[in-house]
């Protein structure tokens, strides 16, 4: 059997696809099966949309700007040449509109025959290894596609299955795999047994971006061995967080922020992708809608350490703060949520697209605000709280 040959989209088809996602009802899994390509690849397309649409999917565009600059250079006589200077030539190759490009559109870009800049010092200032400009990414077969479309079936059939079940379901499947690539790609899929345990992050952390102090601590008492959260004034503590929501057809994100004395849910969103438009949307709205709180508290995820998120934060003289590493008891008030809506509303109803996912949930929101009664606020409603708090500070 032949290898399948790699797919080459061009500009105007990767813009078609990542619009598809952004105005959609498909899912990331859904778009991934239509185009045959992998989900990963999708979500960096959009990335590169975002930041710079037209330069991020024209690339032939930019190498051919950036060769015809070369080419009247060396038309101008030597002495202009010269008295740009080094620093001059660098600059203007490597300027900032070639940051946003992936690994493969910065290779097009490394020209072997330049004789001002070599090669090692082009791949320099394009931060990429050398060593990239000879690799071949591998292409995932068509048979581990099959193992993680099974583990895809198996799981929505099963959502209480931990990773050693679906393995031995794999395994009388017929499929050759171990338990470790059995927890491999359920890792990557983003899939845990539904029942309680201790949480999974579903945002993943990046290191290069500042981690903030708990600020909360004061908050929590003990008596008798045990720990308990009050917050006394409504708008005092916001907190965000992202949990995944199982579909037919693959996964839904839902990103919200809750604000710790009222137990309101102050703003949320449904996507298709968990990237940091996700949280930056609700954290907007939630600021246009109310007062800023005094502190906002996440986990470590990059989509709440990244810039966007921090800045609206200090933008707004919000204090920021984080969980401890792997301790999603930190924020506690989104996470009984979170849990409180996947076992009364999402794992007791079938949905058959997405849209009934986003009514169901509307649906619900809109009873937890304003018609149901919360014991640890007095067995009021989450929102008159939270409202007639507004008033009285008013």
């Amino acid at each position: 059997m032949s290898k399948k040959e790699k797919r080459n989209f061009s500009a105007e088809q990767k813009t078609k696809i990542v619009l598809e996602l952004m105005e959609s009802e498909l899912t990331i899994a859904q778009l991934s099966k239509k185009y045959e390509i992998t989900g990963k690849t999708i979500q960096n397309w959009k990335k590169q949309f975002l930041e710079n649409a037209s330069l991020a999917f024209e690339p032939a565009k930019v190498v051919s700007e950036y060769k015809s600059e070369i080419k009247e250079l060396k038309a101008e006589n030597d002495e202009l040449a010269k008295a740009l200077g080094k620093a001059t030539v660098e600059r203007d190759w490597a300027v900032g509109k070639l940051n946003s490009l992936d690994i493969p559109n910065k290779r097009d870009l490394v020209d072997s025959k330049l004789d001002k800049i070599s090669m090692a010092r082009q791949c320099e200032l394009l931060k990429i290894s050398r060593s990239m400009m000879y690799y071949k990414p591998k292409i995932m077969s068509i048979y581990n596609k099959r193992i993680i479309d099974r583990i895809d079936e198996i799981y929505t059939a099963n959502p209480d299955y931990g990773y050693r079940y679906i393995y031995h379901h794999l395994i009388e499947d017929g499929f050759n795999i171990g338990r470790d690539r059995t927890l491999k790609y359920m890792n990557i899929m983003g899939l845990e047994a539904i029942f309680p345990k201790k949480k999974k992050d579903v945002s993943i952390g990046n290191k290069s971006h500042k981690i903030y102090p708990y600020l909360l601590e004061p908050y929590w008492k003990s008596s008798n061995g045990n720990r308990s959260v009050y917050v006394p004034r409504s708008n005092e503590v916001w907190s965000g967080d992202i949990t995944y929501v199982r579909t037919p057809n693959g996964f839904m994100y839902m990103a919200a922020i809750i604000d710790w004395h009222s137990k309101a849910i102050l703003s949320y969103k449904l996507s298709n992708c968990m990237d940091s438009s996700l949280v930056t949307t609700i954290l907007q709205e939630a600021l246009a809608k109310y007062p800023a709180p005094l502190i906002f508290n996440s986990d470590q995820g990059s989509q709440y350490t990244g810039s966007e998120h921090i800045n609206i934060l200090k933008t707004h003289g919000v204090k920021i703060s984080m969980n401890g590493k792997g301790r999603s008891i930190d924020n506690i008030a989104i996470e009984r949520f979170f849990r409180t809506l996947k076992y009364n509303c999402i794992f007791i109803n079938e949905f058959n697209n997405i849209l009934e996912l986003k009514e169901v949930i509307s649906e619900y929101v809109n009873k937890y605000n304003n018609k149901r009664f919360h014991s640890s606020i007095g067995y009021k409603k989450p929102m008159n709280v939270y409202l007639e708090a507004l008033k009285n500070a008013a």
